[in-house]
């Protein structure tokens, strides 16, 4: 039975409860009502209830447990709120049927895609293109090894790709990429190997901000390169933080994400956008801007490639404003031998991208069916973001991006919240994931594109945001 004490209560175990109530772990001044939420919980967890199956009457539970009805209801609430139950007036409670997104049965909220675009089905317009493709394209070429940095008409349809956001940049200073990570991979073997030839310190470390793309802290890491973060604000680097570190630790590259930052999730202004290309474009650093969002905007803002040409590499990828699947990105490399370099590079660490996914890329852009999935994207990345908007209005991020950022409480354990998201069926990717150093602020970034529906994404939404009620993390 159940002793209360002032809305408390302590277990003794002279009466059994029977059924998922035997999980209930009352004590330590906890609410009842938190209690038997998270004994539910359990339950779903280790798949002792099943969606669908329907819950006992709250006046059962109430009289099985010798607690007052209240609260019962007020648990029975929370755990609706939780997401873990559903019910309607005159048929019951039932636990809530989860929105299986993946093989895992997880909703991904962690893993950044663009959303399904509206108007356009994808399966059909890849069997058609395939199909042109290979009825007018010699089997043989597509089989065969590539190598270089793309052919003519594969580095002019990636450049005509990147002009709404470069400008006119000649098809000779572009290089074909199998994805953002095997182009950083090039970039910085080549430009930490000459540093390191020459006998210089650059080599020795990359600017990036506190908060980060995990795929340059990895590969780093693998490179042996030091990563020094730079203090920033909404905005990114701090001009006369970043000028000073340039000065202290002739850096081999200052590597940034300035349209819809990863993972905070705001853009860098017109003006300190042209203050740090002026800082690098007067160091001895190489500027890396990684680019993969501003095709979404109607309008993008100046790219810090065209602010200073002759020291930034521009990377462009396929797999945030079309589909991954394509596994394709483009880098303007600076005037110069620096493509041929790069695409040695490349040649040695990668050898080659996917002859048949590059020539689907290149053959939706050139026939305008690139334009037409962005569009799509663009539309339903707005109405996602939107709907994030109503239910997590606490989260930051662009009109048009792909994912939001919620700050989370110092000292909130990260794990625990990952591993509490997964008894809910969420997947969820947390600041330490981005972490390039030990002082970062704690957060959530919530990746919008990945659910298949919208109407999965509204009730993961939910979820999270039942997550983060205070009762829900205690």
């Amino acid at each position: 039975m159940y002793v209360l004490h002032h809305g408390k209560a302590t277990v003794t175990r002279d009466r059994p409860t029977g059924g998922w109530l035997r999980h209930l772990r009352a004590g330590g001044g906890r609410p009842i009502y938190l209690a038997l939420v998270e004994a539910l919980e359990t339950a779903v967890r280790e798949g002792e209830l099943q969606p669908g199956d329907q819950l006992p009457p709250q006046r059962a539970v109430a009289d099985q447990l010798g607690i007052d009805f209240t609260t019962v209801t007020r648990a029975y609430g929370a755990a609706r709120a939780r997401g873990l139950v559903e019910g309607a007036v005159g048929r019951g409670t039932f636990v809530r049927r989860r929105a299986v997104d993946d093989e895992a049965g997880l909703v991904d909220l962690s893993m950044n895609l663009p959303p399904p675009p509206q108007g356009v089905s994808l399966a059909a317009l890849l069997k058609e293109t395939t199909a042109a493709i290979l009825d007018r394209t010699e089997v043989a070429t597509l089989m065969a090894y590539h190598a270089g940095p793309g052919t003519p008409g594969q580095r002019a349809a990636g450049a005509a790709w990147l002009a709404p956001v470069l400008g006119e940049v000649g098809a000779e200073r572009i290089v074909v990429c199998p994805g953002v990570q095997s182009a950083l991979t090039a970039i910085l073997t080549t430009i930490t190997r000459s540093s390191f030839q020459s006998g210089s310190k650059p080599g020795a470390c990359v600017i990036v901000e506190p908060l980060t793309y995990p795929g340059i802290i990895a590969l780093a890491e693998r490179l042996g390169l030091r990563l020094v973060a730079c203090p920033v604000d909404d905005q990114g680097f701090l001009p006369e933080a970043l000028a000073r570190l340039c000065a202290e630790e002739q850096p081999a590259a200052v590597y940034l994400v300035p349209t819809t930052r990863n993972p905070v999730a705001t853009t860098m202004g017109s003006a300190r956008r042209r203050a740090v290309a002026a800082i690098v474009d007067t160091s001895e650093a190489w500027l890396i801007e990684d680019d993969p969002y501003s095709r979404l905007f109607d309008s993008p803002l100046p790219a810090l490639a065209s602010l200073a040409p002759e020291r930034t590499f521009h990377i462009a990828t396929l797999s945030k404003t079309l589909t991954p699947g394509l596994r394709t990105a483009f880098l303007a490399a600076p005037a110069g031998p620096m493509a041929a370099r790069i695409a040695d590079a490349l040649h040695a660490t990668t050898l080659m991208g996917s002859p048949l996914t590059t020539a689907v890329a290149v053959r939706w852009i050139r026939d305008g069916t690139a334009d037409r999935i962005l569009a799509g994207v663009r539309l339903e990345a707005r109405a996602r973001r939107a709907i994030a908007a109503e239910i997590l209005p606490a989260a930051r991020g662009d009109a048009e991006g792909l994912h939001v950022w919620l700050d989370l409480p110092t000292g909130l354990d990260a794990g625990g919240l990952r591993t509490l998201a997964a008894a809910r069926g969420l997947a969820l990717v947390t600041a330490d994931a981005f972490a390039a150093t030990s002082d970062h602020p704690a957060g959530l970034r919530i990746s919008l594109g990945g659910p298949a529906k919208a109407s999965l994404l509204r009730e993961a939404l939910r979820n999270v945001a039942a997550l983060l009620e205070p009762a829900a993390i205690v």
